[in-house]
C-alpha cells in the first residue's frame, strides 16, 4: 500500500509541474494572441482616467474609422481589440457570400443592417475578410 501512495503522489506531482509548465509557456509566448486585447484595454483605461485637479473638456469629436460600419459596431470592435480601420472599406461579392456561410442568413442580414458583432461572429468570419 505504501508503494501504491508513493507511485500517486509522484504523479500527481509530475502532473502539477507539467501544468505550471505549460502556464508558464502560454503567458510568455502567448500563442493565442490573448493578451494583446488586455493590454490595449489597460492602456485605453490609464489614458481616460485624468488626476482630480486637472480638467479637460470631453471630446466630442468622433471620427468614423470605417464608412461601412456604424458608431456602435465600431466601438463593439475596439473592445474586442480589432481596429475597424484595418477592416476592409468594401465589400465583395465573394466577401458576402462567405459572411453568409459562416453566419447564416438570418445573423449576417442583422450584422449587415446595424447589430453589433460579437466575438464569437468576428472569430468565425474573420477569414472572409
Amino acid at each position: 500500500m505504501k508503494r501504491f501512495f508513493n507511485i500517486f503522489f509522484v504523479t500527481l506531482g509530475v502532473i502539477f509541474f507539467l501544468l505550471i509548465l505549460a502556464g508558464v509557456y502560454f503567458y510568455i509566448a502567448d500563442p493565442f494572441g490573448l493578451k494583446q486585447p488586455f493590454i490595449d484595454y489597460e492602456i485605453k483605461k490609464d489614458a481616460t482616467s485624468t488626476p482630480s485637479t486637472v480638467t479637460s473638456a470631453p471630446d466630442q469629436t468622433t471620427t468614423n474609422k470605417n464608412p461601412l460600419l456604424s458608431p456602435t459596431q465600431e466601438k463593439t470592435l475596439e473592445k474586442l481589440g480589432i481596429d475597424p480601420a484595418t477592416l476592409p472599406t468594401t465589400i465583395t461579392p465573394a466577401m458576402e457570400q462567405c459572411l453568409y456561410s459562416k453566419l447564416g442568413t438570418t445573423r449576417a442580414n442583422e450584422i449587415k443592417n446595424g447589430a453589433s458583432p460579437t466575438a464569437g461572429d468576428y472569430f468565425a468570419a474573420r477569414s472572409c475578410l
